[in-house]
């Protein structure tokens, strides 16, 4: 199971600080509200004059990123509203965290699979044995398996249904199957490809102060402790790679029972937080890179209290762009300074020196 959600890094705090979890659903809405869309598209689906924001799959998608690359580009966005006619927005850490979960489900089903190579997988795997694209009396047709879209009842799904699946597998004599991300992909795009299927983009995780406590009650801290315990260090950022790895991992250890819906949704809040609240960095390192992209000719060496509540992570140093950025930008302007061009670890690092400075 500590396979399951991307994790980018772990540090051991006494006391839990959970950053914003987002949703998806919660984001199309804050993307809409916001008219993002007036330049931007989700899967080709939106304005085009600026970049698809559901394209980039590269690995290690992340709020850090996902602030740089607003940072880099918002003299260019506030030129274009401007010449619109649009006001620029106020965003708040938890719409920040609710654009990432929107983005990051559009990656997640943007169909980099292929149904052809998905349906022989599905043969070739054993599932056809059991589950057929008609509805059968084992089951529900596969067109109509909404968990094909959302990546987290998808990971609940393949481990809830791996006893039984053993126990089918031995009756027949035959060896459990394991499942690449590939694989797993292509068996997607496959399902989603069948006549009747409605694949609806999804990832809402809930509430992350109830998922360390659930792992315990579902007995998997006591696999998943020491240089095991969750979050991990392994990096899964697509429901293929989730599902695939929560398939292999439930077929080969002690089942500990069945998840409910919102359990694993909590689960995944938890590790979704964690991993994001935890992101690393280095202070010192952080104050380098915050004296030398300009930020100390106005604010000086020690770092700014965040003005409206933003939280000390990537999130919030979205919220801070989109309250203090134009202001920012007429008086670098004003002083013939450059606008600074960031990375994702820059973001990082410079999180940990606001962090560490408070």
């Amino acid at each position: 199971m500590n396979r399951f959600l991307i994790v980018l890094s772990v540090i051991a705090f006494a006391t839990p600080a959970y950053s914003a979890v987002g949703d998806a659903g919660r984001g199309k809405q804050v993307f809409e509200s916001l008219k993002c869309g007036t330049c931007h598209s989700i899967a080709g689906a939106g304005g085009k004059t600026a970049p698809d924001l559901a394209l980039n799959r590269a690995r290690g998608n992340t709020p850090a990123g996902l602030s740089a690359a607003m940072w880099n580009h918002a003299p260019q966005m506030w030129a274009a509203m401007e010449k619109a006619g649009m006001a620029k927005p106020k965003v708040t850490s938890e719409q920040a965290a609710d654009l990432f979960a929107f983005f990051q489900s559009a990656r997640y089903f943007e169909k980099p699979g292929d149904a052809a190579r998905g349906k022989a997988a599905f043969t070739a795997k054993g599932c056809s044995g059991c589950h057929t694209a008609g509805k059968t009396a084992s089951g529900p047709a596969l067109a109509a398996w909404e968990s094909a879209s959302d990546p987290i009842e998808l990971a609940r799904q393949m481990w809830n249904h791996a006893p039984a699946m053993k126990a089918a597998i031995a009756a027949k004599g035959a060896k459990i199957p394991t499942l690449t991300a590939l694989e797993m992909n292509d068996i997607i795009a496959y399902v989603n490809s069948l006549p009747g299927a409605k694949p609806q983009a999804k990832f809402s995780p809930a509430s992350a102060e109830t998922g360390e406590t659930l792992l315990k009650v579902k007995g998997c801290t006591s696999c998943h402790r020491g240089a095991r315990a969750l979050p991990g260090k392994t990096a899964y950022t697509a429901s293929a790679e989730i599902a695939a790895a929560m398939w292999n991992h439930a077929a080969g250890v002690k089942h500990s029972g069945q998840m409910r819906p919102e359990e694993m949704r909590r689960i995944v809040g938890y590790l979704w937080s964690r991993q994001f609240d935890n992101e690393g960095g280095d202070a010192k390192r952080g104050e380098k890179t915050y004296a030398q992209k300009g930020c100390a000719g106005c604010h000086g060496s020690s770092a700014p209290y965040f003005a409206h509540g933003e939280e000390s992570s990537s999130y919030g140093m979205v919220a801070v762009l989109w309250h203090h950025g134009p202001q920012i930008l007429r008086q670098m302007k004003a002083k013939n300074v450059a606008w600074p061009s960031f990375t994702g670890p820059d973001i990082v690092d410079i999180v940990a020196f606001l962090k560490a400075s408070k």
